[in-house]
């Protein structure tokens, strides 16, 4: 309680109306008298106190009782002072404050009546009595009431939300009752679906997992079941409902589980348009190329609206094909729903006349819709490839879609529905449309980007031609590109004899992996060509300085690119010295420009690296600096091997391990034939981003 010092009474509060306070010391409910408007505190006896703890006599009712102030029942002492109308309040409940820090809520009855002369000035009396205990009891009463009539309501609404497919079940989970809505819903008779029967309702796929959500609720009894799944029509087709079900209990109990189903079709579709939308754009947007594009289109569009999907690409033609011409399309994708047969016919090529669905689709510019019997799939609708998969998969209908790009079909998408899914209609069609629509820009940004690709490819692989023959010289070069990428690089060798017999090797690498690579390296490495024949006298580091002159002139924003260019030439006959019939020295003239060095590798199985003229990238020299070259003697059966980076690099790895690891590689092949040489280099390569090549060249051993 609130311990607090007070007086008894103040000079001016001894009587009420000529009555002592004191009388009522024993009475044995609170009593409080307060005087005057500001409501004086005046008197309070023993009861009062136990309740509310001591409280300063003299001081306003408000700061006597502050703490209560806040709860409003203080305002009625100004309405029975000014109106004389007593004021009566049964069971308010009244937060009471303890000195020890406890509060408590606690309920009291109490009346206020107006005083017509507390020593002298009008007052008022209030009478308390406490009713806590009473209170409690009708309160667990009626929330006891209230939890039953909520249950009450919570089946009426349950049953409102959805009249036409409510059940009871027992506390095992077996239907008891049903409803004529839910027999029509279903087109089932009560005999089948009392009981389990009614989980054969749910489609095939769902039924499973509904079976064990519900039983498992019969186990744990939550307070509310809520499960989504495909429930069969009448009319044998599918939609997606949700079961909702609560318990009926009694004295803590199940008696019984009250269920319905809603039906909640148009919702799905829309979450799963919104879903499939931002999955298409995301995943092709991802992809780096167009088969990975299409692959990864292909994945949202199975299961979700398909069984089986496959995925088109159109030869590139100015023109559309004519009415009476077939078609050739390359499959490069294809995606089947688990559970279908295994199978699938994988990337290949296909030839359909001019009457097939496809060939249609792609002159119509316009889908195609077909629906047969089940495994009965017509000639003229599926690829030839993929017919007799889609018969054995049980597909029933299917839609073939025109994908094009800069105002032409560059694609086609095919997509089947299989065994028990509902035939494809008119909204999943443009669902499917609406998907592939989506994905329409990062999909033709992939195919353009392909279209360069092959350009860049082919002009690539026009440049890297085959060394030249030679009567004394061994040369092998290999190109591989990266198998982590599709893009095209920028690496090339090149090869070629000089007028007076000098044999020519360059290596060389411009940075990236586009067109734009391609074209860079095709200028360099004619251009380099040129210069070499045009100044064959001169030292290599003097030629390609000339190519950092004109590469700085054509191309300032050219980028990065290395090279190595190196001369050998030598092997006179009868040179001085020799015994008439042997070769004379070989010598090796050389310039590294911002490239990994040359790596020489004798005939016992030696390796060297060539560190000798070294210099930065090509185009980055100012004017009038020069590039140094270096000369080596080259003993009789030693192998020169060029190469660009990807046949050393390693992610992850130290170029320094890369380095090592090609040394020995190469010295457990020196005696190799060059051609085998340069095959286990490329076959034992690392893995990388990066393309691979190499070219080598082999001197005669003595004696040869």
């Amino acid at each position: 309680m609130f311990v607090m010092s007070f007086s008894r009474r103040s000079p001016e509060s001894g009587k009420l109306s000529g009555l002592p306070l004191e009388v009522f010391d024993p009475a044995p409910v609170g009593v409080l008298v307060c005087r005057g408007p500001r409501h004086v505190l005046t008197y309070m006896n023993a009861a009062y106190r136990e309740v509310f703890g001591d409280r300063r006599l003299g001081a306003p009712v408000r700061e006597a009782f502050a703490d209560l102030e806040q709860q409003g029942y203080l305002d009625l002492f100004d309405s029975v002072l000014r109106c004389g109308e007593p004021a009566r309040v049964s069971a308010a409940p009244v937060t009471v404050r303890y000195a020890h820090g406890g509060v408590e809520q606690r309920f009291f009855s109490f009346s206020i009546s107006r005083i017509d002369s507390v020593g002298g000035v009008p007052g008022v009396l209030v009478a308390v009595v406490e009713v806590t205990r009473e209170v409690t009891s009708t309160t667990r009463a009626r929330t006891l009431a209230e939890e039953r009539r909520r249950t009450l309501l919570r089946y009426e609404s349950l049953v409102a939300a959805s009249t036409e497919k409510v059940w009871v079940a027992g506390p095992d989970g077996l239907l008891l009752e049903g409803s004529r809505g839910w027999e029509r819903a279903t087109g089932r008779p009560w005999a089948e679906l009392r009981g389990t029967g009614w989980l054969d309702t749910a489609h095939p796929d769902d039924r499973a997992a509904l079976a064990e959500a519900w039983f498992r609720a019969m186990a744990e009894v939550p307070e509310r079941f809520r499960h989504a799944y495909r429930l069969r029509y009448a009319d044998g087709t599918y939609r997606h409902c949700v079961l909702r079900a609560v318990p009926v209990r009694n004295n803590g109990a199940v008696l019984e589980w009250m269920a319905a189903c809603v039906d909640v079709e148009e919702q799905w579709r829309e979450e799963l348009r919104g879903d499939l939308l931002g999955r298409a754009a995301a995943a092709v947007t991802e992809s780096g190329n167009a088969p990975d594009a299409f692959a990864a289109l292909s994945r949202v569009l199975v299961p979700a609206l398909a069984d089986e999907c496959g995925i088109y690409l159109l030869p590139e033609t100015a023109e559309p094909p004519s009415p009476d011409a077939s078609l050739t399309v390359k499959r490069v994708a294809a995606t089947a729903r688990e559970g279908l047969p295994a199978g699938l016919p994988p990337r290949r090529e296909e030839h359909v006349g001019p009457g097939h669905a496809l060939a249609r689709a792609v002159r119509e510019r316009r889908p195609v819709h077909c629906s047969f019997p089940p495994g009965a799939v017509p000639a003229d609708v599926a690829p030839p490839g993929v017919l007799p998969w889609l018969a054995r998969a049980g597909a029933h209908s299917g839609v073939i879609l025109p994908v094009l790009v800069d105002d032409a079909v560059a694609a086609v998408v095919t997509a089947f529905a299989c065994g028990d899914r509902a035939p494809i209609g008119p909204r999943d069609r443009a669902l499917v449309r609406e998907v592939v629509e989506q994905a329409h820009d990062a999909l033709s940004q992939a195919l353009r980007l392909q279209r360069s690709q092959r350009v860049a490819r082919a002009l690539q692989h026009s440049l890297l031609t085959e060394p030249p023959d030679h009567p004394r010289l061994r040369i092998a070069a290999r190109y591989l590109p990266s198998p982590a990428a599709a893009d095209v690089g920028g690496d090339w060798y090149d090869s070629f004899p000089l007028p007076d017999g000098t044999m020519v090797l360059i290596i060389g690498d411009v940075a990236g992996h586009d067109l734009r690579a391609a074209v860079t390296m095709g200028q360099m490495r004619s251009m380099l060509r040129a210069l070499a024949a045009d100044h064959g006298g001169r030292p290599p580091g003097d030629v390609v300085r000339r190519l950092d002159t004109a590469v700085q002139t054509l191309d300032p924003d050219m980028g990065t690119a290395t090279c190595v260019m190196a001369r050998v030439e030598g092997g006179a006959q009868g040179a001085a010295g020799g015994d008439g019939g042997a070769e004379g020295p070989w010598r090796l003239t050389y310039t590294v420009a911002g490239h990994p060095p040359p790596l020489l590798i004798t005939e016992e199985g030696g390796t060297r690296f060539l560190e000798g003229a070294r210099s930065p990238l090509l185009g980055v020299l100012p004017p009038d600096a020069p590039r140094d070259s270096a000369v080596e003697a080259l003993p009789p059966g030693c192998t020169l091997l060029l190469y660009t980076d990807g046949l050393i690099e390693r992610p992850g790895e130290s170029l320094d391990r890369g380095l090592e690891r090609l040394c020995r590689t190469a010295a457990a092949l020196a005696r190799e034939p060059v051609g085998v040489l340069c095959d286990k280099l490329v076959a034992t390569a690392p893995v990388g981003r990066d393309d691979i090549a190499l070219i080598a060249l082999r001197l005669p051993a003595p004696g040869a």
